[in-house]
């Protein structure tokens, strides 16, 4: 009977445990989530990198095959963006925090009247700059085998 208390006692207290071993408490998962959604809005909208650049860490950590690692990636994959793709837009649908970490579920159109892709983005903050990011894409298929949306 212990062994049952203490494990339901531990399942509990962890999601506590582990929002207070990251040091977030709901204010600061609201900044760190207001971070990435401005970042993101003037990096990938308005691919404007300078105005975007002053949230980014002491170091950027890419994790995106097609840029390079760096501030200096993130710059030059931007002015791809703006060059190759000058209506590319994003619509973030949701904002997730945990600790440290703010994932963003996109609805990205490079070109309108595309379909576009589903994105998911992951970015890590240090001392509320983002300092590394992740990314996973998904093209919106033409019909899908249910009725749900990628929304």
């Amino acid at each position: 009977m212990f062994r049952l208390l203490f494990i339901t006692t531990l399942i509990a207290f962890a999601p506590a445990a582990h929002a207070a071993g990251c040091g977030a408490n709901a204010g600061q998962l609201e900044a760190n989530k207001k971070v990435v959604a401005e970042f993101y809005d003037l990096a990938v909208n308005q691919r404007n990198f300078d105005a975007a650049a002053k949230f980014l860490g002491p170091r950027y950590i890419q994790h995106n095959p097609h840029a390079i690692d760096g501030p200096a990636g993130l710059k030059a994959y931007i002015a791809f963006l703006r060059e190759k793709f000058p209506a590319y837009h994003s619509d973030i649908k949701r904002v997730f925090a945990d600790g440290d970490y703010v994932i963003l579920h996109v609805h990205n159109v490079p070109t309108p009247g595309s379909r576009g892709n589903a994105i998911v983005d992951i970015f890590r903050l240090e001392n509320g700059k983002i300092v590394e990011h992740w990314d996973v894409r998904q093209e919106i298929p033409e019909q899908s085998a249910n009725s749900n949306t990628m929304f």
